[in-house]
């Protein structure tokens, strides 16, 4: 089916083993290429889809340097935005109860950036999923963070995990956006290289 893309070398650098899973259940062969941390900023006049596009493509100039002539790389990036307030990773316990406490009984949007890089093109594409958390308890926060420890998600929760089961009461838009790929949106794309 991915005919187009046998003359590449694909490439996902990304550090996150849900995207690797999502990636792989397409079938497609790839490496997973990861260079150190890079700091997750950006200048504070950006906002939400411009915010997960702009660390996306950063991600993907990291990557130039060592872009071989068939490389095909796919950089990605998810944030959490409620009431124009960005939620990133959470450093510790605290921030992690503290975001879900704010997500709690709330609708909040996950957006997912990615980038899809070769040495002739560059595509950078974004997509927003509505999510409703229902009324989380303190007990049901605590037992989540505790138990599954959501430190390198944004938000501070995986949809994917307990909390999502017990604490999602509706999801608008494509569910695998927020588990941090939108994979039906990156295929339309990988048809067009």
């Amino acid at each position: 089916m991915f005919e187009n893309l046998n003359k590449y070398h694909i490439v996902l650098a990304s550090q996150s083993p849900r995207r690797r899973e999502i990636l792989s259940n397409l079938g497609l062969e790839f490496e997973v290429r990861v260079l150190p941390d890079a700091e997750e900023t950006y200048p504070k006049h950006l906002t939400g889809e411009e915010i997960a596009r702009y660390i996306a493509t950063q991600k993907a100039e990291r990557y130039r340097a060592t872009m071989k002539e068939n490389d095909l790389i796919i950089t990605a990036d998810t944030i959490v935005c409620v009431d124009n307030q960005v939620l990133g990773k959470p450093e510790n316990e605290a921030e992690a109860v503290g975001m879900l406490k704010m997500l709690s009984g709330r609708k909040h949007d996950v957006i997912t950036a990615f980038t899809i890089n070769t040495s002739k093109r560059s595509e950078c594409v974004s997509v927003v999923t509505r999510v409703k958390f229902a009324e989380l308890s303190d007990d049901v926060i605590r037992h989540y963070v505790t138990n599954y420890k959501p430190y390198d998600k944004a938000g501070a929760y995986g949809i994917q995990e307990w909390i999502g089961y017990v604490g999602v009461e509706s999801v608008e838009g494509s569910f695998f956006n927020v588990v941090g790929l939108p994979i039906q949106r990156l295929v339309n794309v990988l048809m067009t290289f």
